[in-house]
């Protein structure tokens, strides 16, 4: 329902409005003024301010306001007058924002179906790229089927999103044992779960994992959802999440051409105080040498939480089939692997990263094109 001003008052320089919603807000007039949705403020095409809002003066004042159905004039000191739609004021006025995290799912073993998505069918159809994506944000993870088994096939998917994350060792990367292995992934190994990259600035936001082979005795793939695994962690022990949201561990990535390094807590919150990002990487990880008793905290917090990503009550297995795109949310979710038995069949991957704007702004975009929030 659209809101309707049912007073204004204008007092002291500044304006106050009383909505139909109830709300009664005081507002600051050079938040008003920077706002002001005219031509002349604001660019009709792109939206962006055209207006330097950086040098209004800082005794610019409300002088009038007047109250018309949804809209609303509002008249300043330098004698502008400002056209606010009323709906858009409210929404400008919103003390709780929405944004990704908002209406996600957080799941353990039990998920049954896991989210799923047809290529052969999103590739075409917005919608259901739009449905890929939601199930990608609302799970932090999607299966998509129907890729087709082929070299360079995960490329297709990402540039219908967005631009790929190049890395020190490119674009697209194969996932498969190698005689003289750079790195464990290149191994028939079991890989623990884990988060990746997490020694990059910025840390890559999603992972594109594509099956091309996967006939070998073993091999298959493992996701724990991390706000779960803190949801339990801050349930069960609240003083080891707060000590995971505190020590900020440093990880590093050395080789004979790179040296990346980043830090940050296993457990990261935004300024709303819900989990914004989860780091696990036993391969790369050290703290410093800081104070006993928090380290103390710490380390059982730490072991706490590899248990429960370890768990099976928290832990989904599948195995990945040729043409199979697994995309992951690296913000939020553990990947691993079983290990397989070499001599009994191939596994062959290939793997590549998307910064999470990339895939946020398209998901967005797509949301708008067919009338979502």
């Amino acid at each position: 329902m659209t809101a309707t001003a049912t007073r204004t008052e204008v007092a002291n320089g500044r304006l106050t409005v009383a909505l139909r919603d109830g709300s009664v807000r005081e507002l600051h007039p050079l938040w008003l003024r920077e706002r002001c949705p005219c031509a002349e403020c604001h660019d009709p095409k792109t939206g962006q301010r055209l207006l330097d809002a950086w040098s209004l003066p800082l005794d610019t004042a409300v002088t009038d306001a007047q109250a018309d159905g949804d809209r609303i004039e509002v008249t300043f000191s330098d004698g502008h007058v400002a056209p606010f739609a009323l709906d858009a004021l409210e929404a400008a006025l919103a003390t709780r924002k929405r944004d990704e995290r908002d209406d996600i799912v957080t799941w353990d073993a039990s998920l049954d179906p896991i989210p799923e998505a047809d290529w052969s069918v999103a590739k075409d159809d917005s919608a259901a790229l739009y449905d890929m994506l939601e199930q990608l944000r609302r799970h932090a993870f999607v299966v998509v089927r129907n890729v087709a088994p082929e070299i360079d096939a995960v490329t297709e998917v990402v540039e219908r999103i967005g631009p790929m994350r190049r890395t020190n060792w490119g674009g697209v990367a194969d996932v498969k044992a190698i005689p003289d292995a750079f790195d464990l992934t290149m191994t028939t190994r079991a890989l623990e779960p884990h988060t990746d990259n997490p020694y990059r600035e910025p840390v890559p936001g999603y992972i594109f994992l594509h099956c091309l082979v996967n006939d070998a005795e073993g091999g298959d793939s493992t996701v724990t959802d991390g706000f779960r695994i803190a949801e339990e962690v801050q349930r069960t022990a609240p003083e080891e999440f707060e000590a995971l949201t505190q020590v900020r561990p440093d990880f590093t990535y050395v080789d004979d051409d790179t040296i990346l390094e980043n830090s940050g807590p296993l457990i990261e919150l935004d300024d709303r105080g819900r989990v914004r990002q989860v780091r696990m990487s036993n391969r790369t990880d050290a703290v410093d040498a800081g104070d006993p008793d928090l380290l103390d905290r710490y380390y059982r917090a730490r072991r706490r939480m590899t248990d429960l990503v370890n768990d099976p009550a928290f832990q989904l297995h599948f195995k990945l089939e040729p043409g199979d795109l697994l995309i992951m949310d690296n913000y939020r979710l553990f990947h691993g692997r079983a290990g397989y038995k070499p001599g009994t069949g191939h596994r062959h991957m290939r793997q590549c990263y998307m910064d999470r704007d990339s895939v946020g702004s398209r998901r967005k975009v797509l949301a708008r094109e067919h009338g979502q929030r």
